[in-house]
């Protein structure tokens, strides 16, 4: 098994996808000839051709409407967002048409469609290249909401999304896209269920729930706290919508203390929504207020080095969090 990055990942689980299954198709804008802005579908038009690896205009509103005329159709397009602060041009067509297909029909019709977006912070991207969305689509019934952190768990994800019945709004931390490499599985041993946790690192003194990037700040920081002797248990969700709230609950329970950490905005980020339900379900077990570690509510992430970094969570400020959490 050769080792991948997360990019690398991603265009694997797309390959590996379109031999398996003819119906899956890719559309983006520069999909094609160019790969992708981040070359995650590199190579994939001259291996399938132009008529399953389409470039579309730049217009992301098309780009949605025609992945569920061809979902309709019976095909599985994955369509490309080039970053997810993009997909609002489309969010009439993503909220209003596609996430209410297998609805309005009684069931008769499904949409069998995957849009994916690279999202977040800390690579300079600014005001339009550097959003974390992913609580507007969680909103939504009718969407399924996918957000890895590593090479292995993007592929098997993905695998997942294309072959779901319903659509799925899968999101890709590009700060992580070049990051760490993993060995994957090829064909089926790499596929993974939608809507299950992993624990990536255990431990009984408090719970720390997280996705995305996210995931090895957090890892991050609790090797500092590891010198305080404070034991940090963290949970990776790897999907949003549904979440896998039952592995929450037993460590919840198990460590009695809670923070969740998401890069986001604090107000209205999909982790105050993680934060109530387990507040709800586990108030008897709790021994400390649930904490909630994220970034500023400032309208935009700034282009300047220095104020991304204050925008920013790092292991240092969630260290800090994890310590008052810890010592409450």
């Amino acid at each position: 098994m050769a080792e991948r990055n997360l990019v690398q990942a991603i265009r694997e689980a797309l390959l590996e996808e379109m031999e398996r299954d003819p119906r899956v198709c890719v559309l983006g804008e520069d999909v094609g000839r160019k790969g992708g802005v981040f070359k995650a579908t590199e190579g994939l038009q001259q291996r399938f051709g132009e008529d399953r690896v389409l470039d579309t205009p730049l217009a992301e509103s098309s780009i949605a409407g025609v992945a569920q005329g061809l979902a309709l159709e019976d095909y599985r397009p994955v369509a490309e967002m080039q970053f997810a602060d993009y997909s609002y041009p489309a969010f009439n067509q993503i909220v209003n048409e596609i996430a209410r297909v297998r609805y309005r029909s009684n069931g008769d019709f499904s949409c069998p469609l995957v849009i994916r977006a690279p999202t977040g912070g800390g690579v300079r991207g600014a005001l339009y290249h550097s959003q974390s969305p992913e609580a507007f689509y969680c909103h939504v019934p009718g969407l399924k909401v996918v957000l890895p952190s590593t090479p292995a768990d993007a592929k098997g994800l993905l695998k997942a999304a294309i072959r779901d019945p319903d659509p799925v709004i899968f999101l890709e931390p590009k700060k992580l896209y070049r990051g760490a490499r993993q060995e994957l599985p090829e064909g089926e041993a790499a596929l993974l269920p939608l809507g299950v946790a992993t624990v990536v690192r255990p431990g009984g003194d408090l719970t720390a729930i997280t996705y995305g990037f996210m995931r090895l700040v957090t890892l991050q920081a609790a090797a500092l706290l590891s010198r305080d002797r404070i034991d940090v248990e963290i949970i990776d969700l790897r999907t949003l919508r549904p979440w896998d709230i039952e592995t929450c609950v037993r460590s919840v329970e198990k460590t009695g203390r809670l923070a969740v950490i998401y890069e986001a905005n604090r107000t209205g980020g999909f982790g105050a929504e993680i934060a109530a339900e387990l507040a709800e379900r586990c108030f008897a077990s709790l021994d400390a207020p649930v904490t909630r570690i994220a970034s500023p509510d400032v309208p935009a992430m700034p282009f300047s080095t220095s104020l991304e970094h204050a925008f920013m969570l790092n292991p240092d400020k969630v260290a800090d969090g994890l310590r008052r959490l810890a010592r409450y």
